[in-house]
């Protein structure tokens, strides 16, 4: 018993320097964002109280980590030896890692950028954050930084391929999230980016939470070792097409079985419902988790 408590103990030293990898890299992380930002976070976040900002910034922390630990996902090999030294193989997997999420950081930036061009196309989230503090358009832009994030992770996770495979999946998996952004405003009954605008934060939440969602569902699709291309996009498309497509019933289903006597449209777009917003977001990440695991 004792043994194999001092056996557990020696793997502290590498979970510890990974711990401490994650705190510098989100460090990192918010130098880059301050330098491809136009404005003050910081001034907004102290001296203007900004919450949307608050959310999006919170957002963007979560999708960083989500892709460390996308990079972190890895058969490693190395492993301490008796003494507790590191191995060469140990520290070439931390490099793997430092670089692997060095890079998801500088593209989940730019990624997020498109994104947002693409998912709220008819106003600025700029202006909508920094000057209206507009919660509703920091819950998406906070989704966004996550969604943006587990498809990142998916896409590095695994082994075999190369850098080559992981940017065409992410490029897959960014496409499949605005397609069904735009599939979702498409089925809505009211101008999802006029409520956002005009300050519906029960809006703004209900297309953050179908953004997460989405994503779980398309992080199945691009996760996994990588064999060959002909089954990475069989079973993409798979993964994809089904999973999206069982989201969309779900989304559905729960209108109507949980809030029969409820219209969800009135409720979001007319009343601001936000507690209903939130339930309804839970309740479709819980149902990604379910198709993530049950497909």
């Amino acid at each position: 018993m004792i043994d194999a408590f001092i056996e557990v103990l020696k793997t502290f030293p590498i979970g510890l320097v990974y711990v401490g990898m994650g705190i510098l890299l989100l460090a990192f992380a918010r130098l880059v964002q301050d330098f491809v930002t136009p404005y003050k976070i910081q001034e907004q976040l102290r001296t203007h109280d900004n919450v949307a900002l608050a959310l999006s910034i919170a957002g963007y922390y979560l999708g960083i980590i989500i892709v460390f630990v996308g990079a972190v996902y890895q058969p490693f090999t190395s492993s301490v030896d008796s003494n507790l030294g590191f191995t060469t193989e140990y520290w070439e997997d931390v490099i793997e890692v430092l670089v692997t999420t060095v890079i998801g950081i500088i593209i989940l930036n730019v990624a997020r950028i498109i994104v947002d061009k693409l998912v709220l196309y008819k106003f600025s989230t700029e202006k909508e954050i920094v000057e209206d503090h507009n919660a509703g358009t920091g819950a998406v832009e906070a989704a966004v930084y996550v969604s943006v994030g587990i498809v990142i992770a998916g896409s590095v996770a695994g082994v075999g391929g190369g850098p080559e495979t992981s940017f065409a999946f992410l490029g897959l998996g960014l496409l499949t999230l605005i397609l069904y952004t735009l599939f979702y405003e498409f089925t809505t009954s009211y101008d999802v980016h006029d409520e956002i605008e005009r300050d519906n934060v029960a809006v703004g939440v209900a297309l953050a939470g179908n953004l997460i969602a989405i994503s779980i569902v398309v992080f199945k699709a691009v996760f996994g070792d990588f064999t060959t291309w002909e089954e990475g996009i069989a079973g993409f498309l798979t993964f994809a097409v089904i999973g999206t497509a069982l989201l969309f019933v779900v989304r559905t289903l729960v209108d109507l079985i949980l809030f029969p006597k409820v219209s969800m449209a009135q409720e979001l777009a007319v009343d601001r419902n936000l507690g209903l917003a939130l339930i309804e977001t839970s309740v479709l990440v819980s149902a990604s988790l379910i198709l993530y695991f049950a497909i």
